[in-house]
């Protein structure tokens, strides 16, 4: 068989995960792998359906490929990801471009499918969505230094402004000896960084052993020879136990950066989101966290607009985070997903007004982020290196407080000897060039 596919995947590193283990196995089954879509037979768009503006992306990107398909450049398209399971039957009537739509539990049969779209059948097939397998093999799609490990699919927070858990399912954790054997081997091929990630990395476990495991999982992974840095990404703060944070503090291997979406502050918009917490439990949360752990980076996001979200709601929202000072702090307008308990709430915000709010936040954020890289200035610290970027002529990385996609960089000269992509070196902070540091090693 010498059909190539290409895969454009969309989304979160989770749904990263899943295009890796749907190209090793097409792999398994003969496909030519290729990286540039136009050079492929047959495209399979690994979407994403979170919220409108990806949605849109998406569908953007579906459009696109149906330009290449017209032109005769490719021959077929296939869409699976949270968008296929969403709407389903919907895609293929909307998209005369598309070959396959398949829902997540399908991505087992992906050879299949893309073997009879090539054969010019159409596709529709939507088992149930916890037939999208926990364990397989991987064609690692990060660069060889850093990977992302799910260690859970699927979500029972059930909050209501999303869809995950309609799309995804039921939380479900994959067994600890096998995320642990995983790791071994992504270690034995020159992965130092590891990125934990799930819906709810803090349940992890719960559904195996009726109690937390998160904790235990990580310990584990730190003995794992040739990891150096070990990230937590998606935390939940309900769940924020002292035995993890405890665990994140005193593991050298684990990095000072804790990913922990609030989404809010407000006790009453919280609980119209079937979150928990208040003001005063989260201001107690965060100052526990920076006393156990000094040099934490904390990253988190915020939904400003949220249905009946009064403007002294959003007041106390902007208060909070300017006091609490977060490192790292992502803001969005809420996005009304049909389907979902938030949807049919009374007191919808107008979109100009949820936007402005967001706006304020993330204009003072830039300040919060400017103290923040002044206070390298001086300071020495280690940089993962990525690469080197020809227009400022010097080489970038990423420190301990810089997630992968998500955060920015540390751009720095090299006064001697050129590092290697993928090697640490030290590197003292000597300036910031808007919210990225700026420095100079040896």
């Amino acid at each position: 068989m010498n059909y190539k596919v290409g895969i454009v995947s969309l989304g979160c590193a989770k749904n990263q995960v899943d295009a890796e283990m749907l190209l090793f196995t097409l792999k398994q089954r003969g496909f030519i792998i290729v990286n540039d879509p136009a050079d492929a037979d047959c495209v399979i768009v690994n979407t994403c359906g979170f919220i409108e503006s990806a949605k849109q992306e998406s569908i953007d990107e579906i459009i696109e490929l149906g330009k290449l398909k017209q032109e005769g450049t490719i021959k077929a398209i296939v869409v699976t990801g949270c968008l296929a399971q969403r709407y389903q039957n919907e895609i293929t009537k909307q998209l005369y471009e598309v070959d396959a739509a398949i829902g997540i539990g399908a991505n087992s049969r992906i050879a299949d499918v893309v073997c009879d779209v090539l054969n010019d059948k159409k596709v529709e097939m939507f088992p149930d969505k916890l037939c999208l397998p926990l364990e397989g093999g991987r064609i690692q799609s990060t660069p060889p230094y850093t990977a992302y490990i799910k260690i859970a699919e699927g979500c029972d927070n059930c909050c209501t402004y999303c869809a995950i858990p309609q799309i995804r399912g039921k939380f479900r954790s994959r067994k600890p000896e096998n995320i642990i054997k995983e790791a071994e081997s992504l270690a034995k091929n020159g992965v130092v960084e590891l990125n934990v990630i799930a819906q709810d990395t803090t349940r992890y476990g719960e559904d195996l052993f009726g109690e937390p495991y998160l904790a235990k999982l990580l310990q584990k992974l730190c003995k794992i020879d040739g990891l150096k840095w070990i990230r937590v990404l998606y935390c939940y703060p309900d769940r924020l136990t002292d035995e993890l944070i405890d665990t994140i503090a005193n593991e050298d291997k684990i990095v000072k950066y804790i990913d922990l979406p609030l989404q809010h502050c407000n006790g009453d918009v919280l609980k119209r989101m079937n979150r928990h917490g208040s003001l005063k439990e989260l201001t107690e949360l965060i100052n526990k966290i920076r006393v156990k752990i000094p040099d934490v980076v904390l990253r988190t996001t915020f939904i400003t607009g949220f249905p009946g979200e009064t403007e002294e709601q959003f007041e106390e929202l902007a208060q909070f985070a300017a006091d609490m000072k977060f490192e790292r702090l992502g803001c969005f307008a809420y996005s009304q997903e049909e389907n979902t308990p938030a949807a049919k709430m009374p007191d919808q915000i107008d979109e100009e007004i949820k936007q402005k709010r967001a706006d304020i936040i993330m204009e003072h954020q830039q300040s919060v982020m400017a103290d923040y890289c002044e206070s390298l200035i001086g300071t020495e610290i280690e940089v993962l290196v990525e690469g080197f970027d020809k227009l400022a002529e010097c080489y970038f990385g990423r420190s301990y407080a810089d997630s992968p996609e998500v955060d920015g960089c540390v751009f720095f000269t090299c006064k001697s000897k050129k590092p290697a992509i993928g090697e640490f070196v030290k590197v003292k902070i000597t300036d910031y060039m808007g919210c990225d540091p700026v420095g100079e090693t040896e």
